[in-house]
């Protein structure tokens, strides 16, 4: 079995690179906001692949899975290769679909740019929305899980931690409105965030939002129709099977 990601280097490249006909199989949690990332990217490449739901707070089958080296979600494998991120913005997986697939998620001449912009939306639209999700974490946690996933948070956050968010959800909701403004300013022009098609800042932001909206408390602001417009077009795009990214 091959492991890319933990310390070691990518070892895919996007010419000559091995070509794998087995099934991805993406490991996740459907409310993590990466999982959906990871996910919708997956759906955009027109490609089939199988999901296996983990439980949050029983990671034993992701170590198992990466050796030892890795516990958290997402993890994809393909055939013998088991493909983690190495660290916080390494975004292994994203560039791992992207190389197989031939998405044109990171083109050269956008890469300084997105890589600030995923550490902002990484920061400052999930740091929000999270725990405007988390606030109805009974809705969507298994029952079994109820006492990890509420020990885990409280061990991150400190106790009482969701009954604090719960208290401040208006504040919040208006703090993600206005860390949603410079993305409604960015769609004025285009129809997506930095181009006339998607690349990987548009599924990373639409993850971020994927994780906000996963209670099904919520919806876009009013205030951002370019958003909410950008939005419904990210739920329903997918790279047409003929065409190859540009």
């Amino acid at each position: 079995m091959r492991l890319f990601g933990g310390k070691q280097k990518l070892k895919f490249r996007h010419g000559n690179r091995r070509v794998s006909f087995e099934m991805i199989e993406l490991f996740q949690f459907s409310w993590s906001p990466h999982c959906i990332v990871a996910r919708r990217i997956l759906e955009f490449s027109g490609h089939r692949f199988k999901i296996t739901h983990i439980p949050n707070g029983d990671r034993a089958q992701i170590w198992k899975l990466t050796g030892g080296a890795y516990y958290a979600v997402p993890v994809i494998r393909d055939g013998q290769q088991v493909i983690f991120e190495m660290n916080e913005d390494s975004q292994v997986i994203a560039k791992y679909i992207d190389a197989k697939y031939t998405l044109g998620l990171f083109p050269a001449e956008l890469e300084g740019v997105q890589s600030l912009l995923w550490r902002f939306i990484e920061s400052n639209v999930e740091g929000v929305g999270f725990k405007l999700n988390d606030i109805h974490w009974k809705e969507f946690v298994p029952p079994a899980d109820h006492l990890r996933f509420l020990r885990h948070k409280e061990r991150k956050f400190g106790r009482g931690c969701i009954d604090q968010w719960r208290r401040l959800r208006p504040s919040l909701l208006e703090q993600l409105e206005a860390e949603l403004l410079p993305f409604e300013e960015m769609l004025t022009y285009k129809p997506f965030l930095l181009d006339a098609r998607p690349r990987f800042v548009d599924f990373d932001l639409y993850g971020m939002l994927g994780n906000f909206l996963f209670s099904g408390h919520y919806s876009l602001p009013k205030s951002r129709p370019r958003l909410r417009e950008w939005h419904e077009r990210m739920t329903q795009i997918k790279i047409p099977e003929t065409k190859q990214a540009k």
